[in-house]
This record gives C-alpha cells, sequence and structure tokens, in this order.
C-alpha cells in the first residue's frame, strides 16, 4: 500500500484484491441503494431510521446484506404486497439489483431473508408500532367538545395449522382434528378520526375481547371517549374509565332498558338519567374484596338510537354514556357518535381483506406476533399517509379508499427509480383517491360466484393421502 495510490498493491502494481468482508459491504451497499429498503428515505417520518439501527451486539451486530433495516422494509413490502411470500421480496431485490450498474446480484434462495425475519426482535416491532400510532389528529370542531374518541372492537384470525401453533391457538372443537386451523382473536383500539390503530392485543378463541381490552387501558388519556359495541358492557370498567377522566359510549344489551317510570330524571325524548345498581355477586373483577369495594350505583344516561335505514333489522336500539350533561352533550351528537362506530369494523377490513391478515402465514406463535405487529405498522403508515394528504383540507382520512391508497404505495415500492418521487408527489397522488359518497347503501350478503366442486375435508391430510395411493395401487395392480 502506498499513500500516493491508496488500494493500490506495490509488488503486483496492481489494485489490491478484495476481501470477501469488502465484497460483502459492497453489495449490502447496493442494495440499500436499490431495494425496498430506499422507501425509508420517504417513510421516515412515521419510522425513523434511529428506531432501526444495527445492534452493537447479538442478531444484526454483524455486516450482512439483510441487515436489520433492509429485513424491516423486506417484511413492511411483504405485508404491503398482494403476494405475500418471502420469494416475492427477494425477487423484488435481484430485479433492482440488475437494474444497477453494480451488477450484483443476491441469491434467489429464500434461506437468508427467512432466518433475518425470525430475527427481528419482538419488542423492536412493537416501539415502530408504538411510535406509527402517535399523531396528533384533528377533532371535528363542536362535536362532543372536540375530545378525542377511541374505538374497540374485536376480530378473528386463522394461521397455518402446525403443532407450535395449535398449542398456543387451538382451533374449534367442533372441527376435526388435522381438518381445521388454529385461530387467535385481536382486540384493537382505534382513533375514531384518524383510523389510526392505537394499541391491540392478541388472544386465543377462548379470550374474551373485555379481558383484552383491561391490558390496553393505558392507551385512553384522561379527557378521551371510549366508544364501543354491546359486548364492552360492564359495570367495573365503565366504573374504572370514569375514575380516570373517560367517558363512555355504549351499546346497551345485556341488561334490559330502564323503562320512563323507573328513570331519576326525564331528559328529552327517549333520554333518560339511569342508575345501575351493582350486582351482588362478582363476574367481572376475579378479586371478590375489590369488587365490595366499588360504589353501589352507577349513574348513567340512556339514549334511544332510532334506525330509519331501509334494510337494517333493528328499528331502534338503546345505548348507555357516562356524558350526563344534556347542554354539552346533546344526545343526537351522541346518537350520530354511536352510528360512527361502523367505522371500526371498515378498519379491520382494511387489515384483513385488503392487507390479508386474515389468512396469517407464520408457522410458529411468535412469528404470528411479529407478523400481527407488521400488518399494523403498515396500517398506520397507510393512514398516516392518507391524514397527511389531506392535511390542508382538514377532512378525516375515511374520505380516501384506503385500498387506492395501498396501490399507490406498492407502485412506488416496485418503481425503478425512486429517487425521483419524493413525499410530497406521493401525497398528491394519494391525495386524489377519494371515495364516492353513498350514504344508506344497502348490499346483501351473498355471494353469487359458486364455489369449485370439491368436497370438504373430513379427515387428516396423511389419511387422505394414504387412501389415495392405496387406491392408485389397487388399480395398477
Amino acid at each position: 500500500m502506498t499513500p500516493l495510490f491508496p488500494g493500490w498493491h506495490l509488488p503486483t502494481l496492481r489494485k489490491k484484491p478484495k476481501s470477501s468482508m469488502q465484497k460483502l459491504l459492497e453489495d449490502k451497499k447496493a442494495i440499500e441503494r436499490n431495494s425496498i429498503s430506499s422507501l425509508n428515505k420517504i417513510l421516515g417520518r412515521y419510522i425513523p431510521s434511529s428506531i432501526l439501527s444495527a445492534n452493537q451486539t447479538g442478531s444484526f451486530s454483524r455486516r450482512r446484506i439483510f441487515s436489520l433495516e433492509n429485513t424491516f422494509w423486506g417484511f413492511f413490502y411483504q405485508v404491503l404486497n398482494p403476494d405475500k411470500s418471502c420469494q416475492a421480496v427477494v425477487n423484488q431485490l435481484r430485479v433492482r439489483l440488475s437494474q444497477s450498474s453494480e451488477e450484483r446480484t443476491v441469491s434467489q434462495s429464500t434461506s437468508a431473508y427467512c432466518q433475518a425475519r425470525k430475527k427481528l426482535p419482538l419488542n423492536l416491532l412493537k416501539d415502530v408500532f408504538d411510535y406509527s400510532s402517535q399523531s396528533k389528529s384533528p377533532t371535528e370542531f363542536g362535536f362532543l367538545e372536540g375530545r378525542r374518541v377511541v374505538v374497540v372492537d374485536g376480530t378473528g384470525v386463522s394461521m397455518p395449522d402446525t403443532h407450535k401453533n395449535q398449542e398456543h391457538y387451538p382451533q374449534p372443537k367442533s372441527q376435526k382434528l388435522g381438518c381445521g386451523f388454529p385461530q387467535a382473536r385481536i382486540c384493537a383500539c382505534f382513533d375514531l378520526n384518524t383510523g389510526l390503530a392505537l394499541s391491540y392485543q392478541l388472544g386465543n378463541k377462548k379470550s374474551h375481547e373485555l379481558p383484552l381490552l383491561r391490558k390496553q387501558f393505558d392507551t385512553f388519556k384522561t379527557g378521551d371517549i371510549f366508544l364501543g359495541d354491546k359486548g364492552f358492557i360492564s359495570f367495573a370498567d365503565t366504573l374504572a374509565l370514569k375514575d380516570k377522566g373517560i367517558d363512555s359510549v355504549i351499546g346497551l344489551a345485556k341488561r334490559k332498558p330502564v323503562l320512563k317510570a323507573d328513570a331519576d330524571q326525564i331528559l328529552g325524548n327517549g333520554d333518560l338519567l339511569i342508575h345501575w345498581n351493582k350486582t351482588p355477586k362478582n363476574r367481572t373483577i376475579t378479586n371478590q374484596e375489590e369488587w365490595n369495594a366499588l360504589p353501589n350505583t352507577l349513574k348513567l344516561r340512556q339514549i334511544r338510537v332510532w334506525v330509519d335505514i331501509p334494510g337494517y333489522r333493528p328499528k331502534y336500539f338503546y345505548v348507555v354514556t357516562t356524558l350526563l350533561d344534556p347542554i354539552k352533550y346533546p344526545a343526537e351528537q351522541i346518537r350520530t357518535l354511536y352510528l360512527k362506530r361502523w367505522r371500526v369494523e371498515v378498519y379491520f377490513r382494511d387489515l384483513k381483506t385488503t392487507l390479508g391478515m386474515d389468512i396469517l402465514r407464520g408457522k410458529s406463535p411468535e412469528m404470528i406476533e411479529k407478523e400481527i405487529s407488521m400488518f399494523f405498522i403498515t396500517y398506520n403508515v397507510i393512514k398516516s399517509l392518507a391524514k397527511d394528504s389531506l392535511q390542508l383540507s382538514y377532512k378525516p382520512p375515511s374520505e380516501l379508499s384506503f385500498n387506492a391508497c395501498r396501490q399507490v404505495v406498492v407502485n412506488y415500492a416496485q418503481a425503478l427509480n425512486m429517487k425521483a418521487i419524493k413525499l410530497p408527489k406521493l401525497l398528491k397522488l394519494i391525495r386524489v383517491n377519494k371515495l364516492n359518497e353513498r350514504p344508506n347503501r344497502v348490499e346483501p350478503r351473498v355471494v353469487k360466484r359458486r364455489p369449485k366442486p370439491f368436497k370438504l375435508m373430513v379427515k387428516p391430510r396423511s389419511e387422505l393421502k394414504a387412501e389415495l395411493l392405496l387406491e392408485t395401487n389397487g388399480k395398477m395392480a
């Protein structure tokens, strides 16, 4: 080596041959310049690179092609893309490198990427999710004093039929062994205005939504309004939220509605001030002493909601709320608020149908948790892009098509010349994807296209294969 010609080898008067480490570093830099990890240049506002910095020790501390950042964005692209396979991520990297001037390439095998994905720390994904859920959302002016509304609901997902998944998320008893799929239950909290997922909890099919919600009480802030369906009716939990300065608006189902004659005060047409008596038996709190320490009554407001939309089954139903002041919180605003609860079904539809979280691919409980975390992260990033694109118009992100926004981001990730696309241009492309207003839309819940005429699986696959081979060998004999 000589200081005048760095990189030259004096004995041979040629450049010194590159070591394997130097070649690996060049491959890594080429991938960072030409791969989907370049998404960080435009989405760094929602997922900062500081969280994805390489570890000093342990996993991802060594210099590899699939670094922590490359692996994360590969996983992100995998969730975002309709083709959820690991092979799609590797092929995307290979195509980008083939178009670059370095003429570098990586193996078509998915082994290295899958191993790196397994090493992704779950705590890191949770930190990324927590960061993506932090957003100051403008509330609707003059509606419920401008308070943030947190809507909560639960849903179910299925996953591959593996032994480890069956242990943590067993299938229903009505399904035969080997003929069903493990099922998990998710309870999530969303910001009603922006649609951002604030928190979630995962359980098996035996987990009720209410205990999963209790684990997310820290998500609520003083002044929030909790909005839930009839499954979240609970004397103790409503009182616990009220003590924290959090009001509730919940559908009434388990208790019979209070009649006018039994009401404490009549506030208006279908608007009653009532009270609930604490039941002597403890059904929600395991500690009987804590149950006995609760007040004997809980003041509530019962509001009747009329439904005059054609095609809806109930003509009216009841909601209860801790918003007792009829002047600050008119009954009509509370009725309108509860009808907006339907948005949470659309949020889960975006997660399960549009992004594909309905059927997971992880073959172990650890990968299932990571996969669900990545789905919520991807969902929040798209919702944040939609929110920022409408920031000047002060309109809710629900006016934009979630699927169209996803398609724009996918096409951006697949674009070879990613340097030419900046965040303002991306937001402009997203801003135009507005949904058509179709109030009181009614669609029958039927399927027109007939399924394939295959028999249902009533035996394990191994037994069916053995029967098929026995039948085939019998015909050949």
